[in-house]
Parts: C-alpha cells; sequence; structure tokens
C-alpha cells in the first residue's frame, strides 16, 4: 500500500482546482472567471463520452502500465481494475484514494455519471451559479467515499457521508485525509437500525442526498443473479456482502428514504438513489406517486455497450428540473408511467425577418395582459420569467376576477394569490435560427401539471393567431 500523503487541497475558495493547470490549456490568463467556469464544466461533461484508450493513459501512468497489454486491459483482474480507478482519479480529477482488496472497486465513468446529473438538478432547480456550495448526503459511501471526492473536485460542494461498516469507514476518512478534505467531507458511522438520513448531523437544509444501495435482498438471490449469466462478468467484482446485500434489495433500501423524506420533507431539497434494475425504477416511482409526490425527474446512466444504471430524484419543493434531467430515460425505453410529466415544450415558427419584431411585440403584448404576478422580460435577450397565481388566462379566472371585483365572489371562493398549488411559475425565450424561429417555455415552478399544460395551449393558441395576422 502507498503512503498516506496528503494530495494538494482542493478548496473552493482557493479558486481554480490543480487540474486546471494541467488541463485546461486552451484556456488563456486573460480568461474571465466565467469562461473558465465553463471551460472546466465542458471538460468535465466530456470525459468518457469515447471509450478509454489504455494505451495512452498507461503512457501517462506506469503503475497503470504495468496491466496494460498493447491496447487491451483484463477486467477479470482485480488489480487491473482497482488500479484502473486509481488513475482514472489521479489523471481527471488530481484525487489519489486507497482501497481494501475486499471491498467495492467503483468505476469512475458510472460514478462520474450520477454526479454530473446531480449538477444538472441542482443548476435547474436550485442555483444557477455554479460557484454555488451545495451541501450534500452520501448514504453508504463505500470506501472509496468516490461521491464526495468526485463532487468536491467539480464544485465548491461539501458532504456528509454515512457508512455502516468500520473497515469501509476508515479507508473512506483515509482518503478524505490523503485528499485534504476534511473540511468539505464529513465521515460519520452509523448503525443498521439507525435512519439512512443522521438527521442529528445535518444542517438546517440540505441540498441533497445520493445513494447507491446493495442491489440484492439475500446472498441467495445474488448467487441466483451471478448464475443466471451465460457469460463472465465484463469486469472483476470485489464487493463484500455488506455492501452487495440489504433487506428488500435496493428497491427496499431507497423506500426507507422515501418514508424517511415525508417525514423532513422540505428540509431537503432533492432526494436521489441510483439503482441496478429498471423493475426497480418502475417500484420506486409507483411508491412516490403513491405517497403523492408528483415532483420527480428520472435519468439513466449509459456506460459502454453493457452497463445501464437508473436513478431518480424527488422533491417536495416547488421547483421542476429541465427537461434533460426530469426526463433522461428515452421514452420508448421505459414504461410510460415511469415518466413525469413534460416541463418544456418548444414551438417552431417559419417567420420572415422583417415579421420578426411584430411577432416578438404581439406576443409579449399577450403575456403582459395577463395578471401575472411577476413577469420580467429582458429585450437584448428575448426572454423572460414569470409567475401566474392560476390559470389567468383562461375564462374562468376572468369570470371569477370579475365577480369579486364587483363584491359578488362567495368568500370561499376568493382568490388566493398565495395558493402555491395552483401557481405556475415559467420562462420564455425566443430564439431566431437560420430559417426558423423557437418559442422556448419551461416549467420552472409549480404542483400541478395540467396548469402548464394550459398555459402551453394558451402559447400556442397566441402564437397562431399572430401569425394568421401577419399572413
Amino acid at each position: 500500500m502507498s503512503s498516506n500523503r496528503k494530495r494538494p487541497r482542493h478548496d473552493s475558495e482557493a479558486g481554480l482546482h490543480p487540474l486546471d493547470d494541467v488541463h485546461l490549456d486552451h484556456v488563456t490568463t486573460t480568461s474571465s472567471e466565467a469562461d473558465l467556469l465553463e471551460s472546466r464544466e465542458r471538460r468535465f461533461r466530456n470525459l468518457y463520452r469515447k471509450a478509454p484508450d489504455f494505451k495512452t493513459i498507461a503512457q501517462l501512468d506506469p503503475d497503470f502500465a504495468v496491466h496494460v497489454k498493447g491496447r487491451d486491459l483484463d477486467f477479470n483482474d482485480p488489480a487491473a481494475v482497482m488500479q484502473l480507478t486509481k488513475t482514472l482519479l489521479k489523471l481527471d480529477f488530481d484525487l489519489g484514494i486507497e482501497l481494501p482488496d475486499d471491498r467495492l472497486c467503483p468505476p469512475v465513468p458510472n460514478r462520474h455519471n450520477y454526479i454530473l446529473w446531480l449538477k444538472d438538478l441542482l443548476d435547474s432547480t436550485v442555483s444557477e451559479d455554479r460557484n454555488y456550495k451545495a451541501v450534500g448526503l452520501d448514504i453508504g459511501t463505500g470506501a472509496s467515499c468516490i461521491y464526495p471526492l468526485l463532487g468536491c473536485a467539480q464544485r465548491p460542494w461539501s458532504f456528509i457521508a454515512t457508512d455502516i461498516d468500520s473497515e469501509s469507514l476508515s479507508y473512506a476518512q483515509r482518503n478524505v485525509h490523503m485528499n485534504n478534505l476534511e473540511h468539505r467531507i464529513k465521515v460519520v458511522s452509523r448503525q443498521p437500525t439507525d435512519s439512512l438520513i443522521p438527521t442529528e448531523h445535518l444542517p438546517a437544509t440540505l441540498d441533497f442526498t445520493m445513494t447507491n444501495p446493495p442491489f440484492y435482498s439475500s446472498p441467495d438471490e445474488l448467487s441466483a443473479s451471478a448464475a443466471k449469466k451465460s457469460l463472465a462478468p465484463s469486469t472483476a467484482c470485489t464487493g463484500a456482502p455488506v455492501e452487495m446485500v440489504t433487506s428488500g434489495g435496493e428497491v427496499g433500501f431507497v423506500s426507507r428514504i422515501i418514508v424517511e423524506s415525508l417525514v423532513l420533507r422540505e428540509r431537503v431539497a432533492w432526494y436521489t438513489a441510483m439503482v441496478g434494475f429498471l423493475s426497480s425504477l418502475t417500484a420506486l416511482i409507483d411508491r412516490l406517486k403513491k405517497e403523492g409526490i408528483s415532483n420527480y425527474a428520472v435519468t439513466e446512466f449509459i456506460q459502454g455497450s453493457k452497463t445501464r444504471r437508473w436513478a431518480v430524484a424527488w422533491s417536495f419543493g416547488k421547483n421542476r428540473p429541465a427537461e434533460k434531467v426530469a426526463r433522461g430515460v428515452a421514452a420508448a425505453a421505459v414504461p410510460k408511467s415511469v415518466l413525469p410529466p413534460s416541463t418544456e415544450i418548444k414551438f417552431l415558427e417559419s417567420i420572415p425577418p422583417n415579421e420578426l419584431g411584430s411577432f416578438v411585440e404581439g406576443l409579449l403584448a399577450k403575456i403582459t395582459e395577463l395578471d401575472l404576478s411577476r413577469w420580467d422580460w429582458n429585450k437584448q435577450a428575448l426572454q423572460g420569467t414569470g409567475k401566474a397565481p392560476d390559470k389567468v388566462w383562461g375564462r374562468a379566472w376572468r369570470r371569477m376576477k370579475k365577480r369579486q371585483e364587483e363584491g359578488q365572489q362567495p368568500s370561499s371562493e376568493m382568490i388566493d394569490a398565495d395558493d402555491e398549488k395552483k401557481s405556475l411559475g415559467f420562462k420564455i425565450a425566443v430564439r431566431v435560427q437560420r430559417d426558423d424561429v423557437v418559442v422556448h417555455c419551461r416549467w420552472t415552478e409549480g404542483q400541478d401539471a395540467t396548469v402548464f399544460e394550459s398555459f402551453t395551449g394558451f402559447l400556442k393558441a397566441t402564437i397562431e393567431s399572430i401569425r394568421s395576422k401577419q399572413k
């Protein structure tokens, strides 16, 4: 085992990650901070989109080179798989880890995909500021503590990391110390009978929880699953029983989090989990719906040609994630009931350049006429954000408002502008393309999908009316 030497500090206050000096050679010293942040995000997002070239990687890391023959790596060799994980973390994230031989060796690309999705989830619902210092909880962090390490390497995040296994906890703490992240990652020991979300160790509010629970409900189920595979596994699995088996399997584990979330509710912005079976995702969505949770997101992580994982997130808050985050699974790949309501719609129109100005003015006039509680329009960017207390574009609203103004509305039917169940937050953007104009509408706040559907119907009718008058 190598020494416990500390690596350079990953400090959110220090500005750039040490890795930037190596990998961002195309960014000049005169680039703005925003450009640098965008370059970092782009580099992280592009990692592992192509299959790794082991020959090239071996030239960068002598420890990895000893396991490579030409361009091939033996994925049935635990030592080779472990060194691949260590090498990718070192080269791509400037992270170092130590792992015992009898605990899971996490594949970096798969774990990185989860972090990428979390970033998109928070960016579209919590804060668009990529310097936002989110606080997350990793339930069952394992010996590697890989999710907190990856999160801290990419964003100025902080973590509470829990586990019930003493050996995993020892290595997790060691890996946090090795990367000088004690000020941002707190490793917490839990007992099997404890709640999965350690409320006594949490701040007043938490931005997200994450977990990648054991797949199987019993050792027999684990053995049966292995026996069903006609081919040898594509990679060596070094997991201990505590990492592979839990009561109720992954559905039982995540269901416990759902139960706890019903108590904590908005104390956590987003509860998330990654699962290994599509059937588990379906079962968990059914459970969320049964509990009346309608604000959720699903996605699929695909790495290479063999590895597929799915993730689910749910929230008791009003903020809706972007479409690519909420519905990150191809509709044809899952039962229709699994997907959450759509949060975005686009209207494509062929508008001559000389009619664009009057089109935008007509659209803006119709929106401005509505009884919105908020409406901000950026003329230069051709985009705006608004909030409606109800279906203010509908006849029912206009009739009700008129009766209220005339004093004829019963008190039980009075308009409540603070009723969040009926409210709708939205963004509208007009994008001019080469041959067409796109009106893009995104649902940003609200609990009722039918309100968003109604609003998009109003937009469609408005656009059609404006265009018919222009022709």
